[in-house]
């Protein structure tokens, strides 16, 4: 495995990090705990979680999911770099929640930092993010509930997640003038098929010294080789994949991309992780696997080099909107 530095800190991190999502809606607890046990041994040190997985009436099931496999001892914590994140309403679906008990506010921040760290059965986060923009509480009070936070030891760094470039300047422009360290991380949509955020989000992230963690690498699947599994399983594209391959234009783009891929000897999902590997400003990819077999993949794409060739290719099928203003101006 690969290590770099998370953004601008001293903080070392594997180059993929492992997403936590399916853990219990889609991957048992046992096959949860194997996959840990299996990512922590190939070298990854970042796990990446929130309070809000789980989803409906189970949110927070994935938090226990991770807590339950540190109480297995054999250093399993220390080991990790732990991420999580706050914002979402923590309500079970169908119950009225309280009010604050979403959002940023230093109310509903305290609230559930404490709720992480009892499902996590942890005493700090390493990480902890804004899961979303909060239009309604000044940086001011956020920076303030996490200075606290920071102080009395329940968290280390603070992460962003789904910010547009200004509310990066804006939340460390905020934290400098109060002597605050701000944000160190920004997880953000980003793939091959999604590149926006390369217009104002990855600049913003680079220029404030945050490390970028994109969020569904393989853009659900799109990326992964789904038209050669269709060929060769019968396994058609289901949701939000099938949905954009319903479009002649995006199926002949990612025939495309897969006939590239394979006149290489490459395999799809590998030389997406890849790809994005080679991006200036990105710590390292979440990739979310719900079986062993799916980590293996994605652990064999930190050591692939792609050739110049590739690179050129894959940037003819999806060039990307640029950087702005130039995007859409002049």
């Amino acid at each position: 495995m690969r290590y770099t530095q998370l953004g601008r800190t001293g903080l070392k991190v594997s180059r993929l990090v492992l997403g936590t999502m399916n853990f219990g809606p889609q991957t048992e607890e046992t096959d949860s705990h194997a996959i840990m046990d299996a990512a922590l041994d190939a070298g990854i040190n970042f796990f990446d979680t929130a309070n809000v997985y789980g989803w409906g009436e189970n949110k927070g099931r994935t938090e226990t999911i991770i807590g339950n496999w540190f109480a297995k001892g054999g250093e399993r914590r220390d080991k990790v770099v732990l991420a999580t994140k706050v914002y979402g309403n923590m309500a079970p679906d169908g119950t009225t929640a309280w009010p604050n008990h979403d959002k940023l506010s230093a109310v509903n921040i305290r609230r559930a930092v404490d709720a992480s760290l009892k499902r996590l059965q942890t005493d700090y986060i390493d990480l902890y993010q804004f899961h979303h923009i909060d239009r309604n509480t000044p940086f001011e009070e956020i920076w303030q509930a996490l200075d606290v936070l920071v102080q009395q030891g329940k968290v280390l760094y603070v992460g962003s997640s789904n910010f547009p470039g200004y509310k990066i300047a804006q939340a460390n422009e905020t934290a400098a003038r109060l002597g605050s360290l701000g944000l160190v991380s920004e997880q953000c949509l980003y793939n091959l098929f999604e590149r926006r955020a390369e217009m104002e989000v990855i600049p913003a992230a680079q220029d404030y010294g945050v490390g970028v963690i994109p969020w569904s690498p393989l853009h659900g699947g799109l990326l992964g080789g789904v038209i050669k599994k269709e060929v060769q399983g019968g396994r058609r594209a289901g949701g939000r994949t099938a949905d954009s391959l319903a479009d002649p234009a995006v199926r002949a783009q990612i025939q495309s991309y897969e006939d590239l891929l394979e006149k290489h000897g490459l395999e799809p999902g590998e030389a997406a992780l890849a790809w994005l590997l080679t991006r200036p400003g990105v710590t390292g990819p979440i990739v979310g696997p719900r079986t062993a077999e799916q980590l293996q993949s994605a652990i064999r794409a930190v050591e692939l080099e792609l050739s110049e060739e590739v690179l050129a290719g894959l940037e003819e099928i999806f060039p990307g909107p640029g950087p702005s203003p130039e995007a859409f101006a002049w």
